[in-house]
């Protein structure tokens, strides 16, 4: 008797299975690639966005370090140690002889003879200049982007020379002392030699301190590295010591990205009287006993509107001498474009209005306005 092998249902089963159909393993393959798709999509979209926010960044901290770089720098002008000129300073007597009466060259280079005592007194007077082209120091200022303004700020270095953290004094740099000795026969000495500065404190005993000389000139240049790159630059001139000369340096690349640049100057020329200044008199007081009103001194405040100094209308030696505040305008845009993007806005820059740009650069404008403490300070009075 024969007995029929039988498989379990289950085995049978098992063995009639097959592999995917063409149209199964198509459908696979769609549903994949769109998948894949719509990561790649989203790689790309992530991508573009995280460069767009970079680029923004990067425009917002060129334009916020702009701004503090040059507040660092611009809230210094005035400042030469314990010296104050004679026409500036309140507690003086008689008519004085130290009042400024020409705007100073900023790039003249120093030599005794060219720095004689009416150069010096309007260098010292006159510590903000601002213009709206380039007809001073065209050695230096070179390729300034049009429509932008240039900057010179003038200083000696709020520490003294090999003391703390402050630089050691370097030979041939040119250095300022000021007197507070009644026997002393200078107010105050410039000079580049060491030996030369034989001025002392107020105990006629102690030698005064010598401090740097600091002259620096902001302007912004229409290239960045190579000429043409089409990337604006803020640039930065110094005084200092070089090929065996004391003179304004060749200007080097400060901040990339910085298209637009304008100075207003807050001017103050009415006493609190509302007299005019009047440095060709001595300080005539309301009331010679108290002295707490001139009224024809400063009072430190800014008068009327800020002015933006022109070659159409410049601004003089009287302007320059009584500035007591300076507001900034700097327009930053990013060094790449972006695209998709249409820059149509408008900036006020003050007195001017720059734009629609019409291009793919997102722009950002910072406004500032810096008072000058070490000018204020003597014409406010307590």
């Amino acid at each position: 008797m024969s007995r029929s092998l039988t498989w379990p249902a289950w085995v049978l089963s098992r063995s009639r299975q097959s592999g995917l159909s063409l149209v199964e393993l198509m459908v696979a393959m769609v549903i994949s690639l769109l998948i894949l798709a719509a990561l790649v999509a989203l790689f790309t979209n992530t991508s573009r966005s995280n460069r767009e926010f970079a680029r923004a960044n990067s425009m917002i901290e060129s334009g916020r370090l702009a701004v503090q770089v040059l507040e660092a720098d611009v809230v210094h002008a005035g400042f030469w140690g314990t010296f104050v000129a004679a026409f500036d300073d309140q507690t003086a007597s008689g008519v004085p002889v130290d009042t400024p009466t020409f705007v100073p060259d900023p790039c003249l280079a120093y030599n005794p003879a060219n720095w004689n005592a009416a150069y010096v007194n309007s260098l010292i007077g006159v510590p903000v200049e601002a213009y709206d082209d380039a007809t001073v120091c065209p050695g230096i200022i070179t390729n300034r982007l049009a429509g932008t303004d240039v900057l010179v700020v003038r200083h000696v270095e709020n520490c003294v020379p090999g003391v703390g953290n402050c630089e050691a004094a370097v030979a041939g740099r040119l250095y300022f002392q000021g007197s507070l000795c009644d026997t002393d026969l200078v107010a105050y000495r410039f000079d580049d030699d060491p030996a030369a500065f034989d001025l002392f404190k107020r105990d006629c005993v102690t030698p005064a301190d010598e401090r740097r000389f600091m002259s620096t000139i902001y302007y912004v240049r229409d290239y960045s590295e190579t000429p043409g790159d089409g990337i604006p630059t803020l640039m930065r001139s110094e005084f200092d010591f070089a090929g065996g000369a004391l003179a304004q340096q060749p200007a080097v690349p400060l901040i990339e990205g910085i298209q637009g640049f304008r100075v207003e100057l807050g001017i103050d020329d009415l006493s609190e009287t509302g007299g005019a200044v009047n440095y060709a008199a001595a300080v005539n007081w309301v009331d010679p006993d108290t002295r707490e009103t001139a009224t024809n001194r400063g009072d430190g405040v800014p008068d009327a509107e800020f002015v933006h100094c022109t070659t159409a209308v410049p601004c003089t030696v009287a302007d320059f001498t009584n500035v007591t505040a300076v507001r900034l305008y700097m327009l930053a845009r990013t060094r790449e474009a972006s695209q998709g993007f249409n820059d149509s806005k408008t900036y006020t820059l003050g007195d001017t209005v720059l734009g629609p740009y019409n291009d793919a650069f997102p722009r950002h404008l910072f406004v500032t306005t810096i008072r000058l403490p070490n000018i204020l300070g003597r014409r406010i009075r307590p």
